[in-house]
């Protein structure tokens, strides 16, 4: 045997390193976000993939497949159909849905609330809190996970709270606390 594979040290007090863990974070979601996952997975199964599916049979019957484009684009294409229907099962399987319109506290900042702000700029800003699937900032959506949200998350109206920025801390006045539908 090699002497790379042999302990160096008998010292029982050697012991291996545990494994890194991430702690794992909740996935909450909104019905209307659970929704659209459940929809694009079934439209990747049930439309796409079998496209892609008789394609790639087609294109297997012509002959070489190592030069057959159709062929190869279509084998690398099923790959990631798989792939991201995998991970939105997955995704699917852990959500813990949310709704919104439940929420008997309405007076208060959490999931699922639309929040008008105002930050050091006198910039009107409107957020809705949501799941990290259906985070979207050019519709206005971010994660609850993000930093703005977890700044908002438990604040009132006329609350100022303190946002932690890469620049510094910012601070950034609620002026609007809704719960509604999408």
């Amino acid at each position: 045997m090699s002497k790379a594979f042999t302990r160096e040290s008998d010292d029982a007090d050697e012991a291996e390193p545990e494994p890194a863990t991430t702690p794992k974070v909740r996935n909450l979601i909104t019905p209307a976000g659970l929704a659209r996952l459940n929809e694009e997975r079934h439209s990747l199964l049930r439309v796409e993939r079998p496209k892609v599916v008789e394609t790639v049979s087609w294109a297997a019957g012509n002959g070489d497949r190592s030069e057959n484009g159709d062929y190869i684009y279509g084998k690398k294409r099923l790959r990631e159909i798989d792939r991201r229907i995998r991970h939105l099962t997955k995704r699917i399987e852990s959500a813990e849905p949310v709704d919104p319109l439940k929420q008997k506290n309405r007076e208060q900042v959490f999931f699922g609330a639309t929040v008008t702000y105002v930050d050091s700029d006198d910039q009107e800003r409107t957020v809705r809190i949501v799941g990290i699937d259906e985070a979207s900032s050019d519709d206005g959506r971010i994660s609850w996970i993000s930093p703005v949200a977890r700044a908002l998350m438990r604040a009132q109206v006329g609350d100022i709270v303190e946002l932690r920025t890469p620049v510094g801390p910012e601070s950034i006045e609620v002026t609007r606390i809704e719960y509604r539908d999408t």
